[in-house]
């Protein structure tokens, strides 16, 4: 792509954006080209590549290694808010790699709130450890009722999507969720879990899914660290 060299936009920001653009949409991952190779393909000064460079590694979107190059740094993975997606969907879209640590799968009687929210007497409790490339992203809970979790037992809860087989393999349809995001801290052990010190606030995200008999099947409390995860909203304004 060209960039608009009659236009009002200075080259470097342009240059910036376009950058940007690919790391996000996952086009340049790890170590990007050289200084000289944006000259080349973009047809501009090595000062404008170096503006737009620099510009990049003050937000943090890049990092440079003395000796050895620019590089993409860790950037926040983004969950759009208004889709219901899995957490493994989510950093597949940014272009990373994920997967999960089984931390605790049994069944319990759920604390009193949870029961006063789904009405769930007794349930399947799942705890994870999820990660992005090996980093350490977010602790995950689930509660569902026995008739879903018993079933989620013959599974390698290690490797699956859950969404993909409460849907594909246990025939589960969803009609909806209703998500709350709020700040918390974590217990000791939890903190170390994602690594962080245990005083360190963390992103909460509360979800609620119901089937289409407006049965709640799932009731999710998932952590995440906010250096890492980042919530999105797009909005509209309709007029007339």
């Amino acid at each position: 792509m060209m960039l608009d060299k009659d236009g009002h936009t200075p080259l470097h920001i342009q240059l910036k954006n376009e950058i940007e653009k690919k790391i996000m949409d996952g086009e340049l991952v790890d170590q990007i080209p050289s200084e000289r190779e944006f000259m080349q393909t973009y047809a501009v000064s090595r000062s404008t590549v170096r503006e737009a460079i620099n510009a990049l590694v003050r937000e943090g979107i890049l990092v440079k290694k003395h000796g050895k190059g620019t590089f993409v740094s860790l950037k926040p993975i983004q969950n759009w808010l208004g889709h219901l997606s899995s957490t493994t969907e989510t950093i597949r879209r940014m272009g990373m790699v994920p997967s999960s640590k089984l931390i605790e799968y049994k069944q319990v009687t759920p604390p009193k709130y949870v029961q006063e929210i789904t009405g769930f007497k007794k349930a399947y409790y799942l705890k994870r450890l999820r990660l992005a490339n090996e980093w350490p992203l977010g602790l995950e809970q689930h509660y569902y009722p026995l008739e879903i979790g018993e079933p989620l037992a013959n599974f390698d809860l290690n490797k699956i999507t859950l969404y993909d087989v409460l849907e594909q393999e246990l025939d589960i349809q969803f009609a909806e969720a209703n998500q709350k995001i709020t700040c918390s801290t974590l217990s000791a052990e939890d903190a170390n879990y994602l690594e962080i010190d245990q005083n360190t606030s963390v992103l909460k995200a509360e979800r609620i899914i119901k089937d289409q008999s407006q049965s709640i099947i799932e009731y999710e409390e998932a952590y995440y660290r906010s250096d890492l995860y980042a919530f999105e909203i797009k909005l509209s304004r309709k007029f007339g």
